[in-house]
């Protein structure tokens, strides 16, 4: 029987420390001005839904909307809480360091309305190494009016985001890659950075912000398909931000989630004293 949403305590795993966005590496982030790599944003967010897979299950994994924004780092091996102020099928939640520190902050629901879902439009792959544009402006400029290249994946729960923390038994069954079969909220999100990163060469990069909204649950053996459009660009503080609409299907064109997507595509240069 579903619950209410509950918090709770976990330690930040960060399991993309050989991933291609070197941000997530001690030594690049502390050039940066960071303590050490960053856990994955598409981490924390499953932090902060986890209290609604516990509580509302393939429901949420099925039909549920959530917002983050990430407003600090979190680092692997720190201590975390994940705070919840819930109503009926709704909550507002918050992650926060060991030392209180807000780190991401969001709304987490199963909405009662059902929106139009996304349609597939048949986009071509995207090019592949060093066929990619390297990021910038212009480049993501081209892409806007031109459009983005399609992905596309056989999900089996064998990769680095099928787990969300060191310890598995502290994930969902449901979304456990040793039990449940489903996909998790790390994993499904990540879609977004996956077909950012296919399109363009990044330097280290930045997830800042999602609103995501699901359509079905992934299941282990589906055929993932990813598609996008940029949908801005802007100069924040020195940091180059892109705005993406994502959109996931189980083939051939089952939606499984859309997503706005925002991340620092480049970074201001760091300040060398």
């Amino acid at each position: 029987m579903p619950g209410d949403p509950r918090p709770w305590t976990g330690t930040a795993y960060n399991q993309a420390t050989a991933s291609d966005n070197r941000i997530h590496a001690d030594d690049v982030a502390r050039r940066y001005g960071f303590r050490g790599g960053l856990v994955p944003g598409v981490t924390v967010y499953a932090y902060l839904v986890q209290p609604a897979i516990e509580a509302w299950g393939l429901d949420f994994l099925a039909r549920g909307a959530a917002t983050v924004t990430l407003e600090r780092p979190l680092y692997d091996g720190g201590r975390f809480s994940v705070r919840v102020e819930h109503e009926a099928r709704s909550y507002r939640g918050a992650v926060e360091d060991d030392a209180g520190t807000v780190c991401a902050r969001g709304t987490v629901a199963v909405p009662g309305d059902t929106p139009s879902p996304p349609m597939r439009r048949g986009d071509p792959p995207a090019p592949r190494g060093d066929a990619r544009p390297e990021a910038s402006r212009a480049a993501l400029e081209r892409l806007r009016d031109a459009g983005m290249g399609s992905l596309a994946l056989d999900w089996n729960a064998t990769g680095e985001m099928d787990r969300t923390t060191r310890d598995l038994a502290h994930m969902p069954d449901l979304v456990r890659p040793d039990r449940g079969g489903w996909a998790n909220p790390a994993f499904t999100l990540g879609l977004a950075n996956w077909i950012l990163a296919g399109n363009v060469r990044l330097g280290p990069w930045i997830h800042v912000q999602s609103e995501v909204r699901h359509f079905a649950a992934v299941a282990r053996g589906s055929r993932v398909i990813v598609e996008a459009g940029v949908a801005d660009l802007f100069t924040r503080g020195g940091h180059e931000f892109v705005d993406l609409d994502v959109a996931a299907f189980v083939a051939p064109d089952t939606p499984a989630l859309t997503a706005r997507h925002r991340a620092i595509y480049r970074l201001r240069e760091p300040h060398i004293a």
